[in-house]
């Protein structure tokens, strides 16, 4: 996996879509997909307070590393995500559910002086998730119980079992996964080649689940 380093600049606003705030995090979110955050940072609490009053996206990439002298390095590719509920804490901090959007591949990273990451990003086209229901149905079959099993996570989630790219990024989120195969699953560009990579990580799980527990 590959990462993108960030530098630091003078202080201003994103004024683009092709430039949005980024918040580097040690998770891959994928499109589609539920982003519950706690926020205390300063930086982020005016983040996703502004995003929340404008009705707009930032970005999550996955935190490779912290780099020299705290300077970031992210992965090359991440997902925008939007606020979609919040609430004050008793506590004080921030909570908030985001969801996933649209797949971006970075292109720069600069940093504020309050220390907030702005990207320039160059945004993914969706892709066409043509897998034959052959391949996809069992492949959905997996899902809907995980789902059963994350009901509070994803409770409010639209189902779209017939979408395989749909399918592919829940289960890449959902499966004991590490962070570097995550990541190679958002940055693969067909939901087919996916699938595919997942199918071994479902098959063991399967004859895991059939052995009997041991005495």
């Amino acid at each position: 996996m590959t990462g993108v380093s960030h530098i630091i600049g003078e202080t201003r606003l994103f004024v683009s879509d092709k430039e949005i705030p980024i918040f580097p995090l040690p998770l891959v979110l994928f499109p589609g997909g539920p982003l519950p955050l706690r926020i205390f940072e300063t930086r982020y609490v005016d983040m996703v307070s502004r995003c929340a009053r404008d009705d707009a996206a930032f970005g999550v990439a996955l935190l490779v590393s912290e780099g020299e002298e705290g300077v970031a390095r992210l992965a090359e590719m991440g997902t925008s995500a939007r606020i979609v509920d919040w609430n004050q804490g008793s506590d004080g901090l921030l909570y908030i559910t985001g969801r996933g959007e649209r797949r971006f591949q970075l292109e720069s990273v600069r940093q504020q002086d309050d220390g907030l990451n702005l990207a320039e990003v160059t945004w993914l086209v969706d892709e066409v998730p043509d897998v034959g229901e052959q391949e996809l149905s069992p492949m959905a079959t997996v899902l809907r119980s995980l789902l059963e099993s994350n009901e509070m996570l994803y409770g409010d989630v639209s189902r779209h079992y017939d979408d395989a790219s749909w399918v592919s990024f829940r289960l890449a989120e959902i499966l004991p996964l590490t962070l570097d195969t995550r990541q190679r699953c958002l940055e693969l560009r067909s939901a087919e080649a996916r699938l595919a990579l997942l199918k071994p990580v479902i098959s063991q799980l399967t004859i895991k689940s059939k052995q009997p527990p041991e005495q």
